[in-house]
């Protein structure tokens, strides 16, 4: 073994002076400029601005997902038994898996309900529509034939103002029976 001094036969290597010497920590203060004759006006100094292509910072990105460390929380220490450490770690450990079973098992039956109560209410906005475009029918049924029993036979105290009037209040709006319900 050595001892770390150099002993007579022993080479010891230094390090020589390299042909691009090392840029030193801090960069040297630029010279100040005079914007006039006369002039003491301090400059302040703005470090150089270095700016990362963004492929460089891509793949920093890429390098740190795919190597995310993962978190082993439920390891012993190398003791020969378990302490009582030991079973107060599991037990949180096994509280806290519960716990996430069990928020996870409520918000899947939220979900289930919410999805079973948005098809219900599909379907019954569909069948009262289908009621809707039922009776809607109906009553356009209901006032073409009226409107064609009276050009065929107009009465005696109905003149041709009565036919306009009847035309005119025919525009396909719903009558004043849907609007009570």
């Amino acid at each position: 073994m050595s001892s770390g001094n150099p002993k007579d036969g022993d080479l010891q290597i230094v390090p020589a002076a390299a042909d691009n010497p090392r840029p030193p920590a801090v960069p040297p203060r630029p010279l100040m400029v005079a914007t006039s004759a006369g002039s003491n006006a301090i400059v302040e100094y703005t470090g150089p601005v270095f700016k990362e292509p963004e492929e460089d910072l891509e793949l920093k990105l890429r390098r740190i997902l795919e190597n995310v460390p993962v978190r082993v929380s439920n390891t012993s220490g190398s003791s020969a038994g378990a302490g009582s450490g030991d079973f107060h770690q599991y037990r949180q450990m096994r509280r806290k898996e519960q716990d996430r079973v069990a928020r996870m098992e409520v918000d899947y039956l939220r979900r289930k309900e919410e999805a079973e109560f948005s098809m219900r209410r599909e379907e019954r906005l569909k069948a009262e529509e289908e009621q809707r475009a039922k009776k809607r029918a109906k009553r356009q049924k209901k006032k073409q034939k009226k409107k064609e029993r009276r050009k065929t036979q107009p009465g005696p105290a109905e003149g041709a103002a009565g036919l306009q009037k009847q035309e005119s209040s025919d525009d396909g709006s719903e009558s004043e029976d849907e609007s009570t319900k």
